[in-house]
């Protein structure tokens, strides 16, 4: 049990806290299971009392589908990233599931239709609608922005699931495939971006899980660390990119629309000249789950390395992750 844990029980008592299903915890901090009946303490730094072995997931963002299918457990429901598209990583099972809306913007209607006994969620997203979401079956935020979070993240999630052992084998294993990856690559240092695109992109810096992978595997990234406290992401001009002129960019593919590209400046960046500009799936996006990490570290190196690591095929990778028995 955490220092602020044992001090919010000791203040409120357990008995209190479980009578009303939610509380607020008097500092924030990593999540921490606190209780092994179930009891929460997420990124909001609330505390919330979860149902044993929950089976109705739903999911805002990709995140939870990610570790469930991981765990062998399918959700109920999921928000999408892009109408109609369901994510290779996830094996397209998403489309069995109940879709509740863009993840920005779930639909709370279509979220409470499909009777959820647990809904795991994007915290920025969701924190204005908590106690809506709340009402239909608890709920539990998560950041989903660092790699370190998605560690805590996978093992408390897998935990609350029942199968904790496997959420420690799952981060485990990806530990150790960074490592061997990274002793592979060459020690060229490539400069590198990831970026939403858009007439001024939103960058990332490199504590973002996506950066962190890539970073580890010797890329340098343009817009470095974030500054303490600051956000994960930053505005990023064509200018400034032409500046620095990253030798690879990786674009979150959100559909036709590429305003970037119609800067004259865009041409002008290396990555451009030697066709080194990767438009990227939902899993670079969503990447803190076991199943897209694992996606995301391979096509980096592959991007960054080709000589070096093999092209990815994101399907047959996701179905070593997958149990067979969810994939029919």
């Amino acid at each position: 049990m955490t220092r602020y844990a044992r001090r919010f029980f000791s203040a409120l008592g357990l008995s209190a806290m479980l009578a009303t299903g939610a509380a607020q915890a008097d500092d924030g901090g990593k999540i921490s299971i606190v209780d092994d009946r179930g009891v929460i303490v997420d990124d909001r730094g609330v505390a919330v009392e979860v149902p044993a072995l929950p089976k109705r997931i739903a999911s805002i963002s990709y995140f939870a589908d990610d570790v469930a299918l991981a765990l062998g457990i399918k959700p109920v429901a999921s928000t999408y990233m892009t109408s109609g598209r369901e994510p290779d990583f996830l094996l397209g099972l998403t489309s069995g599931m109940k879709q509740i809306g863009q993840r920005a913007k779930p639909n709370l209607e279509l979220l409470s239709e499909a009777k959820p006994d647990l809904i795991i969620a994007i915290r920025r997203y969701t924190v204005g609608n908590a106690a809506q979401l709340q009402n239909i079956a608890p709920y539990v935020a998560y950041n989903m922005e660092l790699l370190e979070e998605s560690y805590s993240e996978t093992a408390a999630l897998s935990k609350l699931l029942g199968k904790p052992a496997r959420g420690e084998q799952l981060n485990a294993d990806f530990r150790k495939h960074l490592s061997e990856f990274a002793a592979k690559a060459p020690k060229g240092h490539p400069r590198f971006l990831i970026m939403w695109g858009g007439a001024t992109p939103f960058a990332f810096h490199t504590e973002n899980t996506s950066a962190s992978i890539v970073a580890a595997i010797g890329g340098d990234n343009i817009p470095g660390p974030r500054s303490p406290g600051g956000e994960f992401g930053i505005d990023l001009s064509l200018e400034t990119m032409l500046e620095k002129d990253p030798e690879v960019i990786f674009v979150y593919d959100s559909g036709p629309d590429r305003p970037h590209e119609s800067n004259p400046i865009w041409s002008q960046l290396s990555a451009v000249k030697n066709n080194r500009v990767f438009y990227v799936g939902d899993q670079w996006v969503e990447t803190n789950g076991p199943i897209a990490r694992e996606i995301v570290l391979r096509e980096a190196a592959h991007y960054l390395y080709p000589d070096t690591f093999p092209a990815v095929d994101v399907k047959a990778e996701a179905a070593k992750l997958i149990p067979a028995e969810l994939q029919n």
